[in-house]
């Protein structure tokens, strides 16, 4: 110390950090109304800095308070030198932190604007985030006077032993990386690998993709299988698709009356039902002459992957109802066998349980 300590060192100090810590409250106050006003804009950007400064400015007042104190006290050049170094380096760690996360809130505003869905590919958000940490880390360092070239130094050749120990956790994060990056795969796509998995991507993370199936359960599968593997992706290039129903009708139907009929039935159910495609253009194509029947394929539009099943449901019920009401049959696959005795010189014809029957000793 310079000189002793008084009453009027104390006082002053105490003023100072008293009036750090109301500015530290006003600050809070007023940032929180601001969120308020923030909340109800329509980017998500605002949001994320408001929040941020909440945590910043409070802290930097209360900060410079201790420094103004720190002044007042008749402290050695030393120790006024240690404590500000502290201080700063403090505040450079609050601003890290804040300014993460207000990195990491506009990365993953920005995700979601572009994707267009509620889930968000944190891959990102979180790279951006270790990266923001790790920079301020450094530098609080610097202000503190510890030398970080050593530390580097020693990151780069522990990195090399860490790269080896961490290839698969590596591998993942490249490809969950590359995923993203070449679009191939987004959050909110529903997606079916050749291996069977199938549902909505609701999120691709560092080491994994989580799939949501219809059945509301979460699968979940690493980056470096599905970037490896076969996978159909039911959103790209466009969520819309068109989907087959098989359907047959007996030899004695009027094709060009079931046509009409049925293209009468896709209208409607286009219309009506919730996910069809009112400006689909139905289309029905004959195609087989069958065993006992005329097969053909009916073709539906629908919104997005998973309204197939309501769209067929409806389809096949008003179809039935119909194709009833208009007299057409909907044969029931049937075969004729021509059965010859041993020793008979003139086949005769029975029909396929009859055939079963004497095939079992039974007839």
């Amino acid at each position: 110390m310079s000189r002793d300590l008084v009453l009027h060192d104390w006082v002053v100090a105490a003023i100072a950090i008293a009036a750090g810590l109301a500015a530290g409250l006003l600050l809070r106050a007023l940032l929180r109304w601001l969120g308020k006003h923030a909340t109800r804009t329509a980017w998500t950007g605002d949001d994320a800095i408001v929040d941020a400064l909440r945590t910043l400015a409070p802290w930097a007042a209360v900060i410079g308070g201790a420094a103004a104190a720190a002044s007042a006290l008749p402290l050695t050049t030393r120790v006024t030198g240690l404590v500000n170094d502290s201080l700063i380096a403090l505040l450079i760690l609050i601003a890290t932190v804040a300014a993460a996360r207000v990195v990491a809130g506009l990365v993953q505003s920005l995700a979601q604007s572009r994707t267009g869905v509620a889930g968000s590919a944190t891959i990102f958000v979180n790279i951006t985030r270790v990266v923001v940490l790790t920079m301020g880390f450094l530098v609080a360092l610097e202000t503190m006077g510890v030398s970080i070239a050593p530390l580097l130094t020693a990151l780069g050749v522990g990195g090399l032993a860490v790269a080896l120990a961490l290839q698969d956790t590596l591998a993942n994060l490249f490809a969950g990386v590359h995923i993203l990056a070449s679009k191939t795969v987004q959050p909110g796509d529903y997606i079916r690998l050749s291996s069977g998995e199938e549902g909505y991507v609701v999120d691709i993370n560092w080491r994994n993709t989580v799939v949501r199936n219809l059945s509301n359960n979460l699968v979940i599968i690493p980056n470096g299988r599905l970037a490896r593997t076969n996978m159909t992706n039911f959103t790209q290039p466009e969520q819309k698709l068109s989907i087959l129903v098989q359907v047959g009708v007996g030899y004695e139907s009027d094709l060009e009356h079931v046509e009409r009929v049925t293209l009468d039935v896709v209208d409607s159910v286009m219309a009506d039902v919730s996910g069809g495609v009112a400006d689909h253009e139905a289309a029905v194509r004959f195609h087989t002459f069958a065993d006992s029947r005329i097969n053909f394929t009916v073709i539906l539009g629908v919104g997005e992957f998973s309204d197939q099943y309501r769209i067929k449901h409806e389809f096949v019920k008003r179809l039935h109802q119909r194709y009833r009401a208009e007299g057409i049959s909907i044969p029931a696959p049937m075969q004729t066998v021509s059965v010859q005795p041993w020793g008979a010189s003139v086949p005769h014809q029975r029909d396929a349980s009859a055939s079963v029957l004497a095939g079992n000793g039974l007839e």
